[in-house]
Formats: C-alpha cells, sequence, structure tokens
C-alpha cells in the first residue's frame, strides 16, 4: 500500500493552500508564516489603537462640537463598517502584503492600483508623523520632565512634540528592521496591556458617573450664527472620531507572514473594528458623564488626560497615562509596519524607484530593512518640517485621515464597478456579504466621498487655527495631496510606467508575469 505524500506546511485538508492567493497574484512565497490568530487581530486592533487615537484628539472634539461630538463615533464606525465589510471579502481572497495596493490594482488595474497605493504609501508616512505627535499630549502630562522644550505653548509644543516623535519613530525603524516576530512579540505584549488598561479604564470612570445620558446632547451652543449651524460644528468634531477608526486593513496587509490568512485576515478585521468601537465608545461616554467639570476650561485643552487625572487621581491617572504611552508606541509600530509591507508589494512590482533595493529581502531578518529606514527617515521630515507650527496637530493628522480614506476609495469604488458590471465573485467557502454585498459596497463609496470632502473642508479652526489667516493655509488639504496625486502620477505615467512588471526575484515559478499579476510582459 502506497503512503499518501505528506503535507506541505499551510497546507489544508481542503487542499487550498496559504500562499495560493500569492500564486494567483504572480508572486512566489519569500515572507516567513509565523504570525497567529492573535498577531493579526493585534496587528489591525493596535493599528486602530483605542488610547492612541481618542485621548490624542478627545480635547478637539469637545472644543468644536461640545459633549454632543459623541455621536459622531457610531456614525464614523458604520460607515467605516461598510469599509470594512469590502475589505473583509478581498482579505478572505487576497491575504497579501500592501493590501490597499494589490486589491485597487486587481479590481482597477495597474493604474489605479499604482495611484491606490501611492495615496496609501504617502498618507501611512504622514500618519507615522501624526501618531508620533501623541506623545507632546500625554508625556508632559505625566512628568514636565518630558517637556524638554519651552513651556508647552505655542511653538514650544510643537518643537517638543517634534522632538519626541523622532525619538519614537526611530524606535519603531529599528525594530521593524530586526523582523516581523520582534514586532510581532512587542506588539501583542503592547496591545494585550492596551486592551486591559482600556477595559479598566470604562470601569473606574463608569464608577465615577456623576450626570445622566442627557449630557449627550449638549452642544454648549457652539455653531450659532454659522450657515449649517451645529451641524457644521458637529461636522467639524467628526474629525476626533474618523482619526481613530482605520488601519483595519493591516491584518491582511501582513497575510502573506500569517498562518491560514484567508481565514483569519477577515475575521481580525471585524474584531479589530468592533472592539475598538465598543470600547472607544464607552471610554468616551463615560470620561463625558464623570468629569467633575463639563465645562472646565482644560477639557478642550488637555483633554482625556484631564478627565483622567481630575477624576480618578493623580496616582491612578499617572498609570492610565503610561497605558496610553505603551499604546501610543505599538500604534505607531503597527503604522510602520503597515508602511514597510505596502512599499515592498509596490517594489516587487517595479513601480517605485529603486525598486530592486527596496523589495529585497534580508536573508537574516527574513524582512524588507530598507522601507523601514526610508519610511522612518521621511516621517521625521514630515515633522521637522513643522516644526514651529502650532497648529501642526490638527494639519497633519486631518491630511494623513484624508488620504487613508481616498486610499480606501481607490478599492472601494473599482470594486462596485466590478460588481456592478457581474465580475466580483468572492471565493467560495470564504468570507461572503452575498446579497448585501452591492448596497453595503455602495455604501462605502458614499460613505468614503462624503467623509473626505467634510474633512478636506478648508476651515480655519483646522488648517489655519492660529493666525494670520492664508488662503494656501486653508485649502492646504486640497493643495497638498493634489500635489501628492497628480505630481505622483505624473512620475508613475511618464517615467516608471514603462519599466512595471514583477521583478524576476520575487516572480512564481512559470511564464514572465505583468503588474496585474496575469502571465505576459510588462505594462507599456
Amino acid at each position: 500500500m502506497t503512503e499518501p505524500e505528506p503535507r506541505r506546511p499551510g497546507t489544508r485538508a481542503d487542499g487550498s493552500h496559504d500562499d495560493d492567493s500569492l500564486a494567483e497574484l504572480g508572486y512566489k512565497p519569500e515572507l516567513k508564516r509565523t504570525l497567529g490568530n492573535f498577531h493579526t487581530f493585534a496587528a489591525g486592533i493596535s493599528y486602530i489603537s483605542i488610547l492612541t487615537g481618542t485621548f490624542q484628539l478627545f480635547y478637539f472634539g469637545i472644543a468644536h462640537g461640545g459633549p454632543a461630538y459623541w455621536w459622531s463615533w457610531p456614525m464614523v464606525f458604520l460607515g467605516q463598517l461598510m469599509v470594512a465589510l469590502c475589505f473583509c471579502e478581498l482579505a478572505a481572497r487576497y491575504p497579501v502584503a500592501g493590501s490597499i495596493y494589490n486589491w485597487a490594482k486587481k479590481l482597477g488595474g495597474p493604474h489605479i492600483g499604482w495611484l491606490g497605493g501611492w495615496m496609501m504609501l504617502t498618507a501611512t508616512m504622514v500618519s507615522l508623523s501624526a501618531v508620533a505627535l501623541a506623545y507632546q499630549v500625554t508625556l508632559p502630562q505625566i512628568s514636565s520632565w518630558f517637556q524638554f522644550i519651552g513651556d508647552g505653548t505655542g511653538k514650544s509644543a510643537a518643537a517638543n512634540a517634534v522632538l519626541l516623535g523622532t525619538v519614537l519613530v526611530a524606535f519603531t525603524t529599528l525594530v521593524n528592521a530586526f523582523g516581523v516576530k520582534l514586532m510581532a512579540r512587542i506588539n501583542s505584549a503592547g496591545v494585550a496591556i492596551e486592551l486591559i488598561a482600556a477595559v479598566v479604564l470604562v470601569i473606574l470612570l463608569a464608577a465615577h458617573v456623576t450626570r445622566g445620558p442627557g449630557a449627550l446632547t449638549d452642544t454648549f451652543g457652539l455653531g450659532k450664527g454659522e450657515s449649517l449651524g451645529y451641524f457644521g460644528a458637529f461636522l467639524t468634531a467628526s474629525l476626533a472620531s474618523a482619526y481613530v477608526m482605520y488601519g483595519f486593513d493591516t491584518a491582511s496587509s501582513l497575510g502573506e507572514e500569517s498562518k491560514d490568512p484567508g481565514r483569519n485576515a477577515p475575521r481580525a478585521i471585524l474584531r479589530a473594528l468592533v472592539a475598538s468601537f465598543v470600547i472607544g465608545g464607552l471610554i468616551l461616554l463615560f470620561a463625558l458623564l464623570s468629569v467633575p467639570d463639563l465645562h472646565a476650561e482644560e477639557l478642550s485643552v488637555d483633554g482625556l488626560q484631564y478627565v483622567v487625572l481630575a477624576t480618578l487621581g493623580s496616582t491612578i491617572g499617572q498609570i492610565v497615562l503610561w497605558c496610553v504611552v505603551i499604546a501610543i508606541t505599538v500604534c505607531e509600530l503597527a503604522v510602520h509596519t503597515a508602511g514597510i509591507r505596502l512599499a515592498f508589494a509596490m517594489a516587487r512590482d517595479n513601480n517605485l524607484p529603486a525598486s530592486s533595493l527596496l523589495a529585497k529581502v534580508s536573508p537574516r531578518f527574513q524582512t524588507p530593512v530598507l522601507p523601514a529606514v526610508v519610511i522612518g527617515l521621511v516621517a521625521v521630515g514630515i515633522l521637522v518640517i513643522n516644526v514651529n507650527q502650532p497648529q501642526i496637530f490638527s494639519v497633519i493628522t486631518s491630511i494623513a485621515i484624508i488620504m487613508i480614506y481616498l486610499a480606501y476609495l481607490a478599492v472601494t469604488l473599482p470594486m462596485l464597478v466590478q460588481r456592478l458590471r457581474g465580475n466580483w465573485t468572492p471565493l467560495k467557502g470564504k468570507f461572503s456579504l452575498g446579497r448585501f454585498g452591492l448596497p453595503v459596497n455602495i455604501l462605502a463609496v458614499l460613505w468614503g466621498f462624503g467623509m473626505s470632502l467634510n474633512l478636506a473642508w478648508p476651515r480655519a479652526a483646522v488648517y489655519n487655527a492660529t493666525g494670520p489667516q492664508h488662503w494656501y493655509l486653508r485649502w492646504g488639504a486640497f493643495l497638498f495631496i493634489g500635489v501628492v496625486a497628480i505630481g505622483g502620477f505624473a512620475y508613475y505615467w511618464f517615467v516608471q510606467r514603462k519599466r512595471t512588471g514583477v521583478l524576476a526575484m520575487h516572480a512564481a515559478a512559470g511564464p514572465d508575469t505583468d503588474s496585474s499579476g496575469t502571465p505576459g510582459a510588462p505594462t507599456p
């Protein structure tokens, strides 16, 4: 009797394999599969990072929308849930590095894929800078020792934020350069601490509630005299919620380093988003219901940090704030990790300058090292350029969010077109929206367009908060994103497009592969 051949690692009972999606796209497996269920979940939830986002921009939401801004939290969740559900179908079929880039390329063709990948890569580097600024919002609240420059107001706050942020970026660069295993261990430990701290914080704040939920209707009289009234103020304040709930696609971007990613990635995406919504929403709710003085000026200046210290006392408050510092650190780590995988994916298709170097996987650390360094340097450069800008926090943060939303649109919009043409079919036996796919996809696209426009709107409160007023600052989002998109695509069209094609050292065995992952010559 002939003995059955042993199953190769990564092969499942149904005969499918972890590397099937790579082969379909024309790539050979190169990154080591070491990440399990919790690692992929941790990657998604650390990018979203409940404590980082809520603690960084709570002050902004209160200042521009009052306590009633809380309702932007469920609004943003529902919109992002539509996007996440579309991503789950894609993650089940194509759990590969640089998920946004590869999904946009597969659904919309190589040109849309490049633009989506470029926007996401730029957004990741801007996000890396934005998240790093959260150190300034938290560390000086723990101890004045962390205020190395000035007194923490105006330009000195911005300069100190750049200093602290640069240290954080340097740390995440080193960790990511040493490989995914070290990153995953630090990230998982940090996420465990963050989740425990977040749940404990909810319980502690709930135990100190001093007012009823009616406080959530308090608008502080904001929006009076404006054309849209409070609705306009609410839309501005929604930036605080929009900043938290994105990055869930990171779980899929680590698909080439995960076990059974076609099944685990969609689960990780949904679990990360839902957990963040529930826990983050409860933190914000009980913070508003427990703070001693809802009208305290510190609430719209120091935000949740003030609430924690004023409500729970100095000792417990400082312990919580140290947990926030850990959350910020692992969030930065996850953002950096996602950017590295995206740069690697685009370089593997020869879609970036010096692609052969950027796509090189270190034989020792089994990770692309050069992208970690380049992305880190660019993020620090963005910080340094804004070193004397007091509005650095809201400007960099809002631009980062808009670019992420636009990158997501580069996936959901082509996906909708493919659905309408009858060309999109979820992988059998994997995550599927079934007959709800079309309405969910339509809502995801409408949400993406609407929120991008809302966030980019030329508001002085966001883009020119401190005088003097300049038109180019008010229209900063449109100008910056326009330059990045048009300039980047012009470079691609006239230079890089002619070179596009899977690099030989990364191509799957068989015929030459083009940038779409199908046999043939490079795209002309």
